[in-house]
């Protein structure tokens, strides 16, 4: 069902990466990756530079970054990290190039559920999934005999009664940062209450019923959060976790594992995980299915894209998953399913749907990250901060010709 599911669909770091598992051969084109920071990431890019010549940069923000940077001519990256949505853009303007001759010739370690296609065409690898699920503290949920949330009202209530316990800093913690990171709250909440974005012509019908439920539950969150959330991505929100300064989180499953990371955390056998809590009684996990994985730039030669794709290939071989097994999701071979990823698992199987990617969301989802503070700041209503989301995303898309 996982693979059926998802078949269906900061702070910047240049430098070299060091590393652990040896490459099994010596690299001799200088080769640079653009994509996310965390720590799968970290893991891929660490492997790969132990083949020589290459350099990552490792940034929450590569999606903002990625569109002009593949569009040099050069290319100013040979390798990008994408996923979902971010694959659309980039695949759209033409710049990343098919795979299935490179897969061919260095992909013998790939399992078919890696291959991305499009058009019958690979146009990407994925190396792992993620989704956004349940962690928490079951120390303190245990010691306070509160039951393991199944809906976002029970997470409001052990949120209060872990608060009146004085417990932790704050009962709760939210990947809210304005920008991206809101947007994406929002998207999973508002189709938890089974919202739908657009109309038949593409244009955007959030500002609803369901959008301003979704928006209100978002508010109620925040209200047990710490006071900046609106500058907390998913870096803080581990952070605090292994600080022991909050309880309960609904954070990406590739965190997980660094909470358990005994060097730097504070909560070593103290985490539990579960499927992300639904947005009402029945309803789904409100949640979505991600993939990440690797891609390779269009305006490069054909010899440097060659020596890109063998090196992305160095950074996601078995070997690597043997060593980081528990940083991610894997979808690599030699892969062995830990604690820290049941929630991901239980949030795909109890319906969780993959994230809608598409051009039109992108530009919505970017519209949601502008606006939606207004509301939680108390600046807007939850209506006039969804019209402020539809007026900007109709501007963006007729500029796109979605829309009319």
């Amino acid at each position: 069902m996982m693979r059926k599911i998802l078949l269906a669909a900061g702070i910047s770091l240049l430098a070299t990466v060091s590393a652990h598992a040896a490459c099994s051969y010596k690299n001799e084109v200088p080769l640079k990756s653009l994509s996310a920071g965390f720590e799968a990431w970290k893991a891929v890019s660490s492997t790969m530079a132990e083949c020589g010549n290459y350099r990552a940069e490792l940034d929450q923000n590569f999606a903002q970054k990625q569109m002009a940077a593949f569009s040099a001519n050069p290319a100013l990256y040979q390798i990008g990290g994408v996923a979902n949505e971010t694959l659309v853009p980039v695949l759209q303007e033409g710049l990343i190039r098919p795979l299935d001759e490179l897969v061919a010739k260095y992909g013998q370690n790939l399992n078919e559920n890696q291959l991305i296609k499009v058009d019958g065409k690979i146009v990407a690898v994925a190396m792992m999934v993620n989704a956004q699920h349940l962690v928490f503290r079951k120390d303190i949920l245990e010691s306070l005999a509160i039951s393991v949330p199944k809906t976002y009202d029970d997470v409001l209530a052990a949120a209060k009664k872990i608060k009146d316990a004085k417990a932790v800093q704050y009962p709760l913690g939210g990947t809210f940062k304005t920008g991206y990171d809101l947007g994406e709250e929002f998207v999973n909440m508002y189709l938890g209450f089974g919202g739908e974005f657009f109309d038949s012509h593409n244009v955007a019908t959030v500002n609803n019923e369901k959008g301003v439920k979704a928006l209100n539950m978002l508010k109620a969150l925040s209200q047990y959060m710490d006071p900046e959330f609106l500058v907390s991505d998913s870096t803080y929100v581990q952070q605090q976790f292994q600080q022991g300064k909050i309880a309960i989180a609904n954070l990406w499953a590739s965190r997980a594992g660094a909470l358990e990371n005994a060097s730097e955390s504070k909560v070593v056998g103290k985490i539990g995980v579960a499927a992300a809590p639904a947005a009402f009684v029945g309803g789904k996990p409100a949640t979505t299915i991600w993939w990440d994985g690797i891609t390779i730039a269009s305006h490069i030669p054909d010899e440097q894209a060659d020596a890109a794709f063998r090196l992305a290939m160095e950074g996601i071989k078995p070997e690597m998953v043997k060593e980081h097994n528990d940083a991610a999701v894997w979808l690599i071979k030699g892969y062995q399913p830990t604690p820290v990823s049941k929630g991901a698992f239980d949030s795909a199987e109890q319906g969780a749907p993959p994230y809608p990617a598409s051009t039109a969301l992108g530009i919505l989802h970017t519209a949601l990250g502008n606006h939606l503070g207004d509301f939680l700041t108390g600046r807007k209503s939850a209506e006039d901060a969804l019209s402020d989301v539809e007026a900007e995303y109709k501007t963006a898309a007729k500029e796109k010709g979605l829309i009319k």
